[in-house]
């Protein structure tokens, strides 16, 4: 038998493995241009400390209007003209189907459907809000509402991703993770980028994963808002807190002494850092999330169940320093009603109503609110034609979401669509206008916080995007 000779060697005269020759011949010409970099002392100091700590705090483009960021995700997609976008053409033709409403959406849909709830004028600005938010109705002075959203496709997957990674496949690092490399994050003992879902939406974790950015921006899942339980297995029953420093700092110089055989490996660097930062988390992690420090009346004013818990805990990240807090709704899509809009909305509002408008006062109470931006809303919206009768189909055409803090100017409402609901017609805002016009509230110029990757400079608004300047106070 013919012995297998290596193709090459290492400077220690080892033989090399194809997988680890073709990494390093793949890295070679980035090597060469990262050498030159370092040359100049500064950029070598610069890079030394973003290695060493990535998720310190940054400085951003330009003066910000917000520090963080909270979004309240209405997974499934809810209805607009149920919610912040009232249609009397609705009443008037319920029951026909004039062409205007014959637009193509997922499924095939019926004649237009009236909305089965009354809309009030709330607040000094008289913002018109559904009966089914009496609570947010009124916290309406501190909302924008944007009535001319629109997205690529009236499906789930494509819609889920667009709104939370800017694409509609799932390729692409996730808004948390592209503010937490862009920004860092304020508080080294907690995620730069939390996510509360008590399970696994459609898509799962592929809407909050960094892709390409480095894997210490992928946000942190939290399922159970039990503060003993909050993330697996970041309590050591075993080792006290100084035992186990000596252990991970074991572990992590043979992690570097494994790296230094093969560089410019993001999943081991990742691997690192995240062990340092499930080290930090065992005691700030547990008081975040311990609910039961707060006053009685503060939780009662949330209400009950999984996502009155959560915005109580995402305020409390905020106040803590975190810099992104995505808030599903439930698992799976829970405003997905193709069945029966009258009690499928009525009964989810009444449950995040009450919850959603003691977050806002709370953050304007604590002073928090002017730094830190809420986003209300689902991937799309609904049909103001009827699916069986009583239900809405997706809707990509037009819907709407709101906005609130962070240098928003409330007590508007910001574009429209036709007489029916059904597309945006004026002031059209699409999902990458409004992740530019977030990041430019975080003080980010959305064309120039970019991550080259596979020969190409990428963004989160790829190649669009418009800042939404007339909503910005």
């Amino acid at each position: 038998m013919n012995p297998v000779i290596p193709l090459a060697f290492d400077s220690n005269g080892a033989p090399l493995s194809r997988r680890d020759l073709f990494r390093r011949v793949g890295t070679g010409v980035g090597a060469l241009g990262l050498a030159g970099v370092l040359a100049d002392q500064k950029a070598s100091a610069a890079v030394e400390a973003v290695v060493a700590n990535p998720l310190a705090a940054k400085k951003p483009h330009f003066a910000p209007k917000a520090k963080h960021i909270i979004h309240l995700f209405m997974n499934g997609g809810p209805s607009q003209v149920d919610t912040f976008d009232p249609k009397p053409a609705l009443e008037k033709y319920h029951g026909q189907k004039p062409p205007a409403a014959t637009l193509k959406t997922e499924r095939g849909t019926g004649p237009l459907l009236k909305s089965p709830y009354k809309f009030k004028k709330c607040g000094q600005s008289g913002i018109e809000v559904s009966e089914i938010y009496p609570e947010l109705g009124k916290c309406v002075d501190d909302l924008c509402v944007i009535r001319s959203m629109h997205t690529d496709v009236p499906n789930h997957e494509p819609g889920l991703l667009l709104m939370t990674c800017g694409n509609t496949q799932p390729i692409r690092p996730s808004m948390g993770s592209w503010l937490g490399y862009g920004l860092g994050t304020e508080n080294q003992n907690l995620p730069g980028f939390v996510v509360l879902c008590p399970g696994k939406p459609v898509v799962g974790p592929q809407l909050w994963a960094s892709s390409f950015l480095p894997g210490i921006y992928q946000g942190c899942h939290i399922r159970n808002l039990d503060p003993k339980r909050v993330v697996d297995h970041i309590t050591n029953n075993y080792l006290g807190r100084d035992s186990q420093r000596h252990q991970l700092d074991l572990l992590n110089k043979l992690n570097e002494s494994h790296r230094a055989t093969r560089p410019a490996d993001p999943n081991l660097d990742a691997r690192i850092q995240s062990l340092e930062v499930a080290f930090r988390m065992q005691t700030d992690a547990q008081e975040a999330f311990d609910l039961s420090r707060e006053k009685q009346t503060t939780r009662e004013e949330y209400g009950k169940g999984y996502f009155a818990e959560a915005c109580l805990a995402a305020r409390r990240l905020v106040e803590r320093g975190v810099r992104t807090v995505q808030v599903f709704y439930g698992d799976g899509q829970p405003w997905d009603d193709h069945g029966n809009i009258e009690s499928g909305h009525r009964n989810k509002a009444k449950d995040s109503d009450k919850a959603i408008a003691a977050l806002l006062r709370d953050l304007k109470n604590l002073g928090l609110l002017k730094d830190t931006l809420v986003l209300w809303g689902g991937e799309f919206g609904r049909t103001p034609t009827s699916e069986g009768g009583t239900g809405r189909d997706h809707n990509h055409h037009g819907f709407s979401v709101w906005l609130a803090g962070g240098g928003v100017k409330g007590g508007m409402t910001y574009g429209a669509t036709d007489e029916f609901g059904f597309a945006a017609v004026d002031k059209k805002v699409h999902v990458h206008d409004l992740h530019a016009t977030m990041l430019h509230l975080m003080g980010i110029d959305h064309e120039k916080l970019t991550y080259r990757y596979s020969g190409r400079d990428f963004r989160l608004t790829d190649v669009h995007g418009r800042v939404v300047s007339e909503i910005i106070a």
